[in-house]
């Protein structure tokens, strides 16, 4: 598309504009109507370690959309020369689970605490038992079940439960909704009725019979929509949250707000059955589309969550991904400025992650753990990250690359297992997207070692979940009378650039041996809690 035909898009409002809240950055990304991004904005942002809990202030939510739709439109005005008032439809995500409590007039009554949280063991593991369901300790009902087991004071005036994006569409909106994707990790979905599951929902009501709370819960849970149906309209007071300087115009479309699990599954094609994609950033998770429900519940090993359109997704996920391998990268940046040298950014990651390509397959015995913070699958409820060899051990740059690489595929490693092996389910194809593969061919190799599976890359999916939910708002206003998959299939990656890496047996047989290494090596983390209080 030519840029004087973008600009007329633009001007006329005919752009379609998306925008993901994720654990470091917000990233927005306008499309055109050929569904390509055009132009883009961000704000980076961290997550606090306050009490003991990870969280976001929500003026930090606030002044990063704003800051994040302002870089936006200054990238519009850049490459363009026209502003940025009016989209054709709108789109929100953000991170997944956690527990935003509200009461009846919409004041905050405990600070966000966020799926990286790992404080309800208890709960998590008493409700996958009451439901016969595996739920989750990231779960808002986890988080919820634990404040009531720990007489929490600010239970009995809750009055509305959400997650990020489902907080961020109500300040746009003031419409009380969630995607179905996004609604499956506050609390178990029917997938035949598409609707929060009424058996299990019984079932904790009977559990809480006795606090005799005045609220019911699932008056307190957002309404669940499916991808393309309306999720309400941007509000006078909606406009100004994203921007303050009065420009933008009320009353466009909202989609459904969605997950990063489901925008993940649309920027990448997998959505259909057999297929599956992971997300490596912050946190990893490897999702595949089932064709019939598992044989049983594998509690804190696989997680059961839908695509935007409701078709059920086994999940393997861990909260540790490139975390601790970006701080390590943070130490080698200032290596070089001590040595009187500069690099980019880019340069020193993509010439620091292809020695791990030089490695021994196995990492020659390096053994390092990416715990930032805890992991249910492997029951390690803190973070120490930590770094273990043997003297003998051949400790060069290129085996520590890998190592680090490795492990921080090690959990996602264990509930796949559960699903290759267990369940043998059978993947036509898997795609990867996030920061993990931005070092070409690098992070699909360690990948594709670790999952014994070839990995595939889309061009796009490096615009990630924020071009994701643009897609899904996208579906919204051009997808009447097509399902969703087939509004991806014919209006989006029909001529989509594929690039598909396979790991040697080698390098399987190395990751195999890592692994054995990795579980074997628990304890040493185990202990090193104990005794760095």
């Amino acid at each position: 598309m030519n840029t004087t035909h973008t600009k007329t898009l633009i001007a006329n409002g005919e752009a379609v504009l998306g925008i993901e809240l994720g654990s470091t950055r917000i990233k927005a990304v306008l499309i055109d109507n050929t569904n390509q991004p055009i132009a883009q904005g961000g704000f980076d942002w961290q997550n606090s370690f306050i009490d003991g809990v990870w969280t976001y202030g929500l003026d930090e939510v606030e002044a990063g959309m704003q800051a994040c739709f302002s870089s936006l439109r200054g990238d519009v005005q850049q490459q363009y020369g026209v502003p940025l008032n009016r989209v054709k439809a709108l789109g929100i995500s953000a991170m997944m689970h956690g527990y935003l409590a509200f009461d009846r007039d919409d004041r905050l009554l405990v600070p966000f605490r966020t799926w990286r949280n790992t404080m309800t063991e208890d709960a998590a593991q008493e409700l996958s038992d009451l439901f016969d369901y595996p739920v989750p300790e990231r779960w808002s009902i986890s988080h919820l079940y634990q404040a009531i087991k720990n007489g929490e004071e600010h239970v009995p005036y809750l009055g509305f439960l959400t997650t990020l994006a489902g907080y961020v569409h109500y300040r746009l909106t003031g419409k009380k909704v969630l995607g179905i994707g996004d609604a499956s990790g506050m609390f178990p979905i029917d997938t035949k009725t598409g609707e929060y599951d009424q058996r299990m929902l019984a079932s904790f009501k009977t559990l809480t019979a006795s606090y005799g709370f005045a609220w019911d819960l699932k008056a307190l849970l957002p309404a669940v929509l499916d991808a393309g149906e309306d999720g309400g309209t941007l509000t006078e007071a909606g406009a100004r949250f994203l921007d303050p300087s009065g420009a933008l115009e009320t009353g466009i479309p909202l989609c459904p707000p969605e997950g990063d699990a489901g925008t993940g599954m649309v920027a990448t094609n997998s959505i259909a059955q057999r297929t599956g994609n992971v997300s490596a950033g912050t946190s990893v998770f490897a999702m595949v589309v089932l064709e019939n429900e598992l044989s049983k519940s594998y509690n804190k090993f696989i997680d059961l969550v839908t695509t935007p359109d409701g078709s059920l997704v086994a999940m393997s996920h861990g909260n540790n991904c490139t975390g601790e391998y970006d701080l390590w990268m943070r130490l080698f940046g200032e290596v070089i400025e001590t040595m009187g040298f500069s690099t980019k950014k880019g340069e020193l990651y993509d010439k620091i992650l292809t020695k791990a390509l030089e490695g021994d397959a196995d990492c020659a015995g390096l053994l390092p753990y990416n715990y930032l913070s805890g992991e249910t699958m492997t029951e390690i409820y803190e973070g120490r990250p930590l770094f273990v060899r043997e003297t003998e051990n051949s400790f060069t740059l290129a085996n520590f690359m890998r190592a680090q690489l490795y492990t921080a595929l090690g959990v996602i490693r264990i509930g796949m297992d559960i699903l290759f092996e267990n369940e043998s389910i059978h993947i036509d194809t898997i795609t990867g997207h996030g920061g993990f593969f931005k070092t070409a061919v690098v992070g699909q190799k360690m990948m594709a070692a670790a999952l014994h599976t070839p990995i595939s890359t889309l061009t796009t999916a490096g615009e990630g979940g924020a071009w994701g939910i643009a897609l899904l708002a996208s579906y919204l206003a051009h997808g009447s009378g097509m399902s969703l998959v087939e509004f991806l299939n014919t209006e989006v990656f029909a001529d989509a650039t594929v690039s598909t890496v396979s790991a040697t047996e080698e390098e399987i047989e190395g990751f195999n041996r890592f692994m054995e290494r990795y579980k074997a090596g628990l304890p040493i983390l185990r202990e090193a809690i104990k005794s760095l209080q």
